[in-house]
């Protein structure tokens, strides 16, 4: 089956109301056209579960998704890097949900191995456990951490084939395997599509059976720029073009 479509297409999973997992941490590993094509279509009262609200690096990642209002509640383990995100959190207007990062990614995973939660000592004695059930196993206690899913995930590859293997590149990796596989529709953004064959098996992160829509995004060369020039003016590079960073 070919999973190439158009990313206009590819999109219309995405409505008003939808519950949205987008991959990457900080900036990094991040589907940022899937992101503007959800600002250019003005949809609102999203659910976001991303790791963090935004890179610190400055008005992109995340960060427009707030300051267009597009978002009722955020699911994370970490807001602070998003200034609207806390403003609008402190006024009353979108609801944050909060876990420690293990057990966020773990939740994911149960969500896409369709377990009925995992057990976790994290957040014992302290406010996340409230509303949690408490279970004990050899005489330890676990908090239930039930499962993380959503209507569409957003991830990001290095490339992939047509039948929506996904290669990743470095750190790149991390949120997009687990969140490929905890949503009801999977979006793949890759700065190369290849033919089928092409990719080594042993460099697949996410096996095709987890994607259902590949989409083009841009060019590891349009890449390197776009991040490159934000980050040179947060002040987090000395040099415009991050040429071997894996983004």
């Amino acid at each position: 089956m070919d999973k190439v479509i158009s990313l206009d297409t590819a999109m219309q999973h995405v409505k008003s109301g939808s519950t949205v997992m987008i991959g990457g941490f900080l900036g990094v590993g991040v589907p940022l056209r899937c992101i503007e094509k959800l600002i250019e279509r003005g949809l609102t009262d999203l659910t976001i579960i991303s790791i963090v609200s935004a890179s610190p690096a400055g008005n992109f990642d995340l960060a427009p998704l707030f300051q267009h209002k597009m978002v009722k509640k955020l699911i994370t383990s970490h807001a602070g890097t998003c200034p609207e995100a806390i403003r609008q959190y402190k006024a009353g207007e979108i609801d944050i949900e909060y876990h420690p990062m293990g057990s966020f990614i773990e939740k994911v995973r149960a969500a896409g191995a369709g377990l009925g939660g995992v057990l976790s000592p994290t957040g014992l004695g302290t406010i996340l456990e409230e509303g949690k059930q408490k279970i004990v196993v050899a005489d330890k206690t676990y908090l239930l951490e039930t499962p993380l899913k959503a209507d569409v995930a957003l991830i990001k590859g290095f490339r992939a084939d047509r039948m929506g293997n996904v290669q990743y590149r470095g750190v790149a990796v991390n949120s997009n395997p687990a969140m490929a596989t905890a949503a009801a529709y999977t979006i793949a953004e890759v700065n190369e599509i290849a033919a089928i064959g092409e990719i080594d098996p042993n460099q697949v992160g996410t096996p095709g059976i987890f994607v259902d829509a590949v989409v083009q995004g841009n060019s590891m060369e349009e890449q390197h720029q776009v991040l490159g020039d934000l980050w040179y003016k947060a002040g987090f590079l000395k040099t415009v073009a991050p040429e071997k960073e894996d983004v």
